[in-house]
């Protein structure tokens, strides 16, 4: 007989805040943010989810500004994102096709990323030079 036993540990463990972000009518929308600041957690985002509740997201924290490019391997789930500069200000905003292994970069260096449903940026009136709130979040 042969007794195997699976341990499964977290590569780390999922952080999550609320954030506002100022629309073209400066109001202010927020939304639950999953905080992906680790290499690992940057690499999986959100792969292997079958849906998104509304008014959620994943941003993604990096050290510094840099061209930064994503793709949707494994990603199910039709998305907006948003890049933005070190001061959270939306630099530009794409969307993506599930399962596209084409890369969608930034023009411009970005230091966050913010996946949310597609349309939910135009939804909520959210555009280029709107700003992401992000103090309390990241520590800021």
């Amino acid at each position: 007989m042969i007794l195997c036993i699976i341990v499964a540990y977290p590569l780390a463990a999922n952080r999550s805040c609320k954030i506002q972000i100022i629309n073209k009518n400066s109001k202010t929308v927020p939304l639950h943010a999953e905080i992906a600041d680790t290499a690992e957690l940057r690499e999986t985002g959100l792969m292997n989810r079958k849906n998104l509740p509304a008014n959620n997201a994943m941003l993604f924290v990096f050290e510094s500004e840099r061209m930064l490019n994503f793709w949707m391997k494994n990603t199910h789930i039709p998305l907006s994102i948003a890049f933005a500069d070190t001061n959270g200000i939306i630099i530009e905003i794409s969307d993506m096709k599930p399962l596209d292994l084409s890369l969608t970069s930034s023009k411009l260096p970005a230091r966050y990323a913010l996946e949310m449903n597609q349309g939910w940026f135009k939804q909520n009136n959210i555009a280029r030079g709107c700003k992401i709130l992000l103090d309390g979040c990241l520590g800021k």
